[in-house]
């Protein structure tokens, strides 16, 4: 006969307590006091251990114990042969818990380096256009509001670069749906693109290239973000929690809370860089159009880092710096 321990006796169906003691016999869970029965082990399921919680030994039916006698139960465990599970015993270890939190981290690293990009690739390329729209739109009515006016451009300049951007070929295959908006910035030149693909283009922006291939070029690396997601891409991974719940419930108001700050704020990773700027050398060169006149923006906008110490409204969304000039230059020099 093993020892007893003092329990409390819940049947399950009511609130009453019963007082109870629990000893085991042969295999068997025998409950005697204000409530008697008999149980194999077997059948019993036995709370985790810990410090100072009470341990809730609970029967097939839904009845249960309560015990405070925390060595008794502990002593009466380890003579039935009853053993904590794996976690419990890292809980209960200084060194596990400490191995647990630092594989914790590990794993958020990870799955912050690689595998939430990659989820936000997918996510962005299943989203349904209509969401983008929505998603751009939203983010473009908040822009409006706060940071841009009208362009003091005149319908006829406005006209002959769109129609000019409009005339050229994408790189390959089709190009993804886009629309040229022009605004005159509170915050100097900007150029950037949304997930509705809309592409803003700044009065600043046109005046401080001063030639119209150059912007062509900067339009050519927008619509490569575009083309890419890009955009969409980087608000999943900015607003990921409100991202998964969009993509789950079709409601994209938590997402539009979030992105307008995203699109100003945030700055596309190298890779998408990258991409944008490859894709629109591809573009200029199947249209005929000189790099040189891509390279022209590029060094304008170096200039403009070192002029503003990169606190420009455009190098808050595209990184400048000499690395661009130079993917530029190189590949003028190839055939």
């Amino acid at each position: 006969m093993s020892d007893i321990v003092d329990a409390s006796y819940f049947d399950g169906r009511s609130s009453r307590l019963h007082r109870v003691t629990l000893q085991v016999n042969d295999g068997v869970a025998q409950v005697r006091g204000e409530a008697e029965r008999d149980s194999p082990l077997a059948e019993l399921r036995v709370s985790e251990r810990s410090r100072h919680a009470l341990r809730k030994v609970t029967f097939a039916d839904g009845a249960y114990l309560e015990i405070r006698d925390l060595a008794g139960i502990e002593a009466m465990l380890q003579r039935t042969g009853h053993s904590d599970g794996w976690v419990v015993r890292i809980q209960q270890s200084w060194r596990g818990a400490l191995a647990a939190a630092a594989g914790t981290v590990a794993v958020l690293g990870l799955g912050y380096a690689y595998v939430l990009p990659a989820a936000a690739d997918w996510l962005a390329r299943a989203m349904p256009p209509s969401m983008e729209r929505q998603l751009g739109q939203g983010v473009m009515e908040v822009l409006d509001r706060h940071m841009f006016e009208p362009s003091r451009f005149s319908d006829q300049r406005i006209a002959e670069l769109e129609q000019r951007f409009r005339l050229l070929a994408p790189p390959q295959g089709d190009g993804p749906p886009w629309r040229l908006l022009f605004r005159k910035s509170r915050f100097g030149p900007n150029a950037f693109a949304l997930p509705s693909g809309d592409i803003v283009l700044t009065d600043e922006m046109v005046r401080l290239l001063k030639d119209d291939d150059a912007v062509m070029g900067v339009l050519a690396h927008e619509l490569g973000h575009v083309h890419q997601h890009h955009i969409t891409r980087r608000i999943i991974q900015g607003s990921v929690v409100a991202g998964g719940a969009t993509l789950l419930f079709g409601d994209v108001s938590a997402l539009l809370a979030t992105a307008p700050a995203a699109v100003l704020d945030m700055k596309y990773s190298r890779d998408a860089e990258r991409d944008a700027d490859d894709y629109a050398i591809a573009m200029m060169r199947r249209n005929g159009i000189p790099l040189r006149h891509l390279m022209l923006a590029f060094e304008r906008f170096e200039q403009l880092e070192r002029d503003h110490g990169g606190q420009a409204a455009y190098l808050s969304t595209h990184p400048a710096g000499a690395e661009r000039v130079a993917r530029v230059r190189a590949a003028m020099d190839q055939p």
